[in-house]
């Protein structure tokens, strides 16, 4: 037996579905949209498209159908929704700027075309921010954490291969460099009174992984 139109809009796997809990008043993500913050916003905001099956609307792949097409008010209406949700979750400079787009796709496009930078830039940003950060007065957790979003934002725009095409093991021995650079870099950072520890860190052959590394620093610390 066919489905009826209302069934399908009513099954969680059709993108048009909106859930009872779903409203124009939520937002998606923990941390608005600034000047500064786009590519952690963005991978943020299509985790939760992707969750709520909506990223046709803002990928321009689920365009309006004809008005006169059966599905144009469900079209409409989830289209809506997610223009909400990306004004929702936006500064409201920024949001005040979107207002007049009448589909989620040209907002989207709006955003991008404003706030996404080339790799070049991008990565000597965030190599800067690196270079200059350090423990200073915070915990060890917290400069960790610091130092963690930086790095995955860094790979993000900048990825390592992580194929498992090479037989030689040329990607293990890459892999196994970039964290130590990593580790170097988190040790480097640390105030002065870890001074001891760090050198007997240094001496040590192999050199150990990052979550080690971390683990003893913190028993230290406390």
């Amino acid at each position: 037996m066919a489905e009826s139109l209302s069934d399908q809009f009513n099954n969680g796997s059709n993108p048009y579905y909106i859930h009872q809990s779903d409203n124009r008043g939520m937002v998606l993500v923990t941390q608005p949209l600034t000047n500064d913050n786009y590519n952690s916003w963005k991978r943020s905001m299509l985790m939760a498209f992707s969750a709520k099956n909506k990223t046709g609307f803002i990928d321009g792949s689920i365009p309006a159908p004809a008005s006169t097409s059966t599905q144009f008010n469900a079209w409409t209406r989830a289209n809506n929704l997610v223009n909400s949700w990306i004004l929702n979750s936006v500064s409201k400079d920024i949001a005040a700027s979107l207002l007049y787009h009448s589909t989620a796709a040209a907002i989207w496009k709006d955003l991008e075309d404003r706030f996404h930078q080339t790799n070049g830039p991008r990565v000597f940003h965030l190599k800067k921010k690196l270079g200059e950060l350090s423990q200073g007065f915070v915990s060890v957790s917290t400069y960790y954490t610091q130092l963690k979003i930086l790095w995955d934002e860094l790979s993000s725009v900048k990825p390592l291969c992580s194929c498992s095409k090479c037989d030689c093991g040329g990607v293990h021995k890459m892999l196994d460099e970039h964290e130590k650079e990593l580790t170097m870099q988190f040790l480097m950072g640390l105030n002065e009174s870890y001074a001891s520890i760090r050198a007997q860190i240094l001496l040590m052959d192999p050199f150990p992984s990052m979550s080690k590394v971390f683990s003893w620093i913190l028993q230290e610390e406390n």
